[in-house]
């Protein structure tokens, strides 16, 4: 007998949530942004077993936040680093790589990009201010960038939102940079050797009626189903 695997027609996307005081939090704009790209969102809380999640999401998006702990990528905490709580971050970590086992697509946006990117042993700047030469305000407004050759998004210069204090400084293995803003910090990645990984540096979830927003998650929906 020929079993034919039947792919949901609105896969089911895991977003994870962060804690303040007794609740979960994440903007809804990845809600938001996950349905009108054809997406079930469902909330993962920082507990539990990170396989179950795994194994009954389609995909998986790492959202926005505040900062990733240095201790992770071996350096000591800069005054102006406002880390996230470890609970968070290990269960992340814990949840990134069961997902990646099972070969399902993978978004992480400003903070989640971060993260993926030290999963794979890359580093981070902790405060861009230290970073020389930096010519733009990251942590506000919008502003140009340029994205090059990739199989996910179309080539050329976009006006993206920007709220980050940190970035990239070395990129993690296997993964290869494609969006770089004009003072060369890098806005988007994607890993070569998997279907669907992309991080990106802007907020593509909160300009839901924007091309490129739209092209990224329609993307990583059809990846995921």
């Amino acid at each position: 007998m020929v079993r034919v695997k039947i792919m949901p027609a609105h896969p089911v996307i895991g977003i994870t949530t962060d804690f303040e005081g007794e609740y979960l939090r994440v903007k809804h704009y990845y809600c938001g942004a996950v349905i009108k790209a054809g997406g079930v969102p469902v909330l993962i809380p920082s507990a539990g077993d990170p396989s179950l999640y795994a194994k009954n999401i389609n995909g998986l998006i790492v959202p926005g936040g505040n900062d990733l702990d240095p201790f992770y990528y071996h350096e000591s905490m800069l005054c102006g680093v406002k880390p996230v709580s470890r609970q968070r971050s290990d269960f992340e970590f814990a949840l990134l790589g069961k997902v990646l086992e099972l070969g399902k697509p993978v978004l992480g946006i400003c903070y989640g990009m971060q993260l993926i990117n030290v999963f794979f042993g890359g580093s981070l700047h902790q405060d861009l201010e230290y970073a020389a030469p930096v010519e733009i305000d990251h942590k506000k407004d919008y502003h140009i960038i340029v994205i090059t050759e990739n199989r996910f998004l179309k080539e050329g210069r976009f006006s993206v939102n920007s709220t980050h204090h940190q970035a990239i400084k070395r990129l993690g293995n296997g993964l290869s940079a494609f969006a770089y803003s004009k003072d060369n910090v890098i806005e988007a990645y994607f890993k070569k050797d998997y279907p669907f990984l992309v991080g990106v540096q802007w907020h593509p979830e909160r300009l839901p009626d924007n091309k490129l927003s739209l092209s990224l998650f329609r993307g990583f929906i059809r990846a995921a189903k």
